[in-house]
């Protein structure tokens, strides 16, 4: 499996706390990068940009992508467009939210 597959398994292991639901899921991760010297960059939002779990779920994030050995630096480049929506989700997570 490729580092960039592995990273994004990785993911779904990050619960956003209010929701209980991964980041994956959620659609709330909308790229994953790495350059040469595996630094990681993952380009991701959150559900509000006032969101209060901001640094829970970033910090998560990062001792997620660092937990892999041959990863070098992680980068979280957290962007508000294209804005979050629910259309977003997973069908799995559409079915746990009933949405």
């Amino acid at each position: 499996m490729e580092l960039k597959d592995k990273v994004k398994e990785a993911l779904y292991q990050v619960i956003d706390p209010e929701l209980g639901i991964n980041i994956v899921d959620l659609g709330l991760v909308y790229d994953i990068d790495l350059n040469e010297q595996h630094d990681v960059n993952v380009k991701m939002t959150l559900t509000t940009p006032g969101c209060p779990l901001h640094d829970s779920i970033t910090n998560a994030v990062k001792s997620m992508v660092l937990f892999f050995d041959e990863v070098n630096d992680v980068n979280i480049d957290l962007v508000w467009e294209p804005a979050w929506s629910p259309e977003k989700m997973s069908d799995k997570a559409r079915e746990m939210l009933s949405y």
